[in-house]
């Protein structure tokens, strides 16, 4: 019988890698993602400066920042990336930990592969671990009180303190906290459990109602949270009031100008009055808008939409401020903070749509460009905070670092446990991981779970290496502190050396924590799972590929001919 031809069901073009190969690669790559932040833990975190290809500089030790400029190929390094943001937008911190702790993780698993461990059996065990590792995070975590200032600034100095902006910390931990007071709301549409005991539902949108502004120059001490709202606007007439007390604030979100036709009106006119009269009805209808808003006596109007010379006129006359092309969300900040209501139509106004919570509305010139403010308001629930800083890759570092600020503040709200820091909570992890996986577990799923505990000791090891100390040294003291139970014991990561947390004031939120482990470990999970990498070739490099074939075949033909005439 003759021998039975081999059968391609998938395409020989593509790239392939299966089995071990395609694990081993994976976790390579991970591993390499990891390795470029691994600096960028901890207060002495060395700064990376990444050009765009726009040419503009990136200087940050953010991991997400980093990681969301670098351009990378590898499937696996892609997922890796995608950790860093999924970590960002939940809790906001911890972007970098988490990196390195599933590099970690996924390094500490290829030993159990090569030993014909099958992944299934490991991501069991991980399974195990996690949920063991989460008890501990529950045990050594300490509640906070959300009212206490003192308790609210050192946690937030805690994020703080790794950045470029730990310098000016304590500004910064006030400007953040201010904000998130400021903004945090209950939430009177959900509805109360019969528990007495249950807090309100409580929301905290720092992305709509808290605006970062970044004006070049000045100092970055000069930065401050404005009782109220900024824009980069100035009055439509230069005529008009630029500095007004307790103002009466109209908002609308339609234009001050004469309504044209929808689609391409003609109107055939046969008299020189009529076309006097369209004028007239034009000027009309100006002014009859103008004076429904002046019946209410406003000193202010703010419209989302244009406003015609005529109405400017108008308005002037009547000693009303105008500002236009306001934009929707700064529109609703200003409806947060002032109480008025955005109307749609000038008929609809009534007196309860006007804003009177503003103290104080002035105009002022920063560096080149007109700023409007409408400052002191009166139990506001949106708030602008003001950045200033020498250049403008300053200020947007400040602004990365600020919003890890905010969030870890709203972590507390809602979440409001505290776990130790300085590498403390993953040392505790370590030890009570091993010690579960000796006394709790049998079999192969021991070897998985020692693994993860191995692999949690990444964090402290990196603090140390990062601020030149012994790591082999420091880790052995730090691990027999641990195992004595005394769980409060972390790394000071401006000197190596071990520190008792509660003395040395480092506590971290307990739900970045919990964040970083289940984050970590789950896509460590995921990519353990894959056995099979199939890299499809695109088809528009396809579709050039033949068409080039064919010129040069042309080409080559007529090289041929030539030398044949030749």
């Amino acid at each position: 019988m003759a021998a039975q031809q081999p059968v391609f069901v998938v395409n020989t073009g593509p790239e392939r890698q299966s089995g071990r190969k395609a694990q081993v690669s994976n976790i390579t790559a991970s591993k390499t993602v990891a390795d470029v932040i691994r600096t960028c833990l901890g207060p002495k975190a060395m700064l990376k400066m990444i050009l765009d290809p726009m040419g503009g500089i990136l200087l940050t030790n953010d991991g997400h920042a980093i990681l969301r400029e670098i351009e990378v190929a590898h499937p696996a390094a892609k997922s890796m990336i995608e950790l860093s943001r999924a970590q960002d937008e939940e809790v906001g911190d911890g972007t970098t930990s988490v990196i390195i702790l599933a590099g970690e993780v996924l390094a500490h698993s290829l030993p159990l592969l090569e030993r014909n461990m099958h992944p299934v059996v490991i991501i069991s065990a991980y399974k195990k671990a996690l949920t063991r590792a989460l008890q501990i995070i529950d045990s050594i975590s300490v509640p906070v009180n959300v009212d206490n200032d003192e308790e609210m600034l050192a946690l937030i100095k805690t994020s703080i303190g790794t950045k470029f902006v730990s310098r000016w910390s304590d500004l910064m931990c006030r400007l953040a906290l201010k904000a998130v007071r400021t903004v945090a709301s209950v939430d009177t549409t959900v509805p109360r459990s019969a528990d007495p005991k249950s807090s309100p539902a409580v929301t905290v949108d720092l992305k709509r109602y808290a605006r970062v502004e970044k004006v070049p120059g000045g100092e970055i001490e000069d930065s401050r949270v404005l009782d109220g709202v900024m824009l980069n606007k100035d009055v439509t007439h230069p005529k008009m009031r630029r500095r007004i007390e307790s103002p009466r604030i109209i908002l609308l979100d339609c234009s001050l100008e004469y309504k044209k036709g929808e689609s391409q009106t003609n109107i055939e006119i046969t008299r020189e009055e009529d076309w006097s009269r369209i004028l007239e009805i034009e000027e009309e209808q100006v002014k009859q808008m103008c004076d429904k808003i002046l019946q209410l006596k406003p000193d202010l109007v703010f419209t989302e939409k244009g406003v015609s010379d005529l109405a400017q006129h108008f308005l002037m006359k009547a000693n009303v401020t105008c500002i236009r092309r306001v934009r929707k969300s700064d529109n609703n900040r200003i409806a947060r903070a002032t109480g008025a209501q955005i109307v749609n139509r000038v008929d609809d106004l009534r007196e309860s749509d006007v804003g009177t919570r503003c103290g104080l509305f002035h105009v002022e010139k920063m560096g080149d460009d007109y700023f409007t403010f409408l400052d002191r308001c009166k139990e506001n629930k949106a708030c602008t905070i003001l950045l200033r800083g020498p250049s403008k890759d300053i200020l947007n570092e400040i602004d990365r670092n600020l919003a890890d600020a905010m969030s870890v503040a709203r972590n507390i709200v809602f979440h409001p446990m505290l776990a130790p820091g300085g590498g403390a909570t993953e040392m505790a992890i370590s030890v009570g991981l091993a010690h579960f996986a000796g006394k709790s577990m049998e079999g192969v799923e021991v070897a998985a779970v020692h693994a993860v505990a191995d692999a949690m000791e990444v964090i402290p090891r990196t603090l140390i290496q990062n601020c030149g100390g012994n790591p082999i040294k420091t880790l052995t003291q730090l691990r027999a502190r641990h195992a004595n139970g005394e769980y409060t014991y972390g790394v000071d990561g401006n000197t190596g050396r071990i520190v008792e947390m509660k003395q040395y004031g480092l506590f971290e939120s307990a739900s970045v924590k919990i964040q970083i482990l289940k984050t970590a470990i789950e896509s460590a999970s995921l990519l353990l799972r894959v056995d099979d990498v199939v890299s499809a070739k695109r088809v528009d490099q396809s579709m050039n590929a033949a068409p080039q074939a064919q010129n040069m075949a042309m080409a080559g033909g007529d090289e041929g001919m030539d030398m044949g005439m030749a």
